[in-house]
């Protein structure tokens, strides 16, 4: 019973968050400096392995600073949600190795998936950026409903921080949240950075 409550709470803030979010202007102006302040964590400088998210819609913009990442000498990994709708991993080497798939999101050739050299693990990742529709300033994450990154962040290591993109129209004081819901580390606005609770 408490979690259809939750269910409920989280869906009328799941829509005044997707509403926030596609009436931001500026996107791409604040989506350069959020991602900026990503890139200038200490958690980036020290991680080898990165997941980037590649956005969709009208999500902060990460895929004008993946070109930047990719020459960084990090590790760049980008997910891909398969015909079971979970996320698979990918190792990016190029911005030509993606292309526009379903839902005109851009994810990796289908040619490239299965190679082995693309291939990763999620708990080989050392630092893991996430999406989502809303956060509170505890850094519980509010995403689609359907569980995408609930399934595949289950399976990261303790030690990986998890860091949320997000404008600040996207932000509440508090979402509800259910037993297997997971907490940020921080979340990245266009003005602060939220350290939240984590998986502590």
């Amino acid at each position: 019973m408490l979690d259809s409550a939750v269910q409920e709470q989280k869906n009328a803030l799941r829509k005044q968050a997707h509403a926030n979010r596609n009436d931001q202007p500026n996107k791409d102006e604040l989506s350069r400096r959020i991602v900026g302040a990503f890139m200038s964590l200490p958690e980036y400088a020290t991680a080898n392995t990165v997941l980037f998210y590649v956005d969709v819609r009208s999500e902060v913009r990460t895929r004008a600073d993946l070109p930047a990442a990719l020459e960084s000498g990090k590790t760049i990994i980008v997910p891909w949600c398969n015909d079971e709708g979970e996320l698979e991993l990918f190792r990016l080497q190029s911005m030509d190795q993606l292309e526009l798939g379903m839902y005109k999101i851009l994810e990796p050739k289908k040619e490239l998936r299965t190679l082995p050299e693309h291939q990763i693990g999620v708990e080989e990742i050392d630092l893991v950026m996430v999406p989502g529709v809303g956060f509170d300033v505890r850094g519980a994450r509010m995403g689609h409903g359907k569980g995408y990154y609930d399934k595949m962040l289950e399976h990261a290591r303790k030690d990986t921080p998890l860091i949320a993109l997000a404008f600040e129209c996207q932000m509440f004081e508090e979402i509800p949240v259910a037993s297997h819901d997971v907490f940020m580390d921080k979340v990245i606005t266009e003005d602060r950075v939220y350290v939240g609770k984590g998986r502590a």
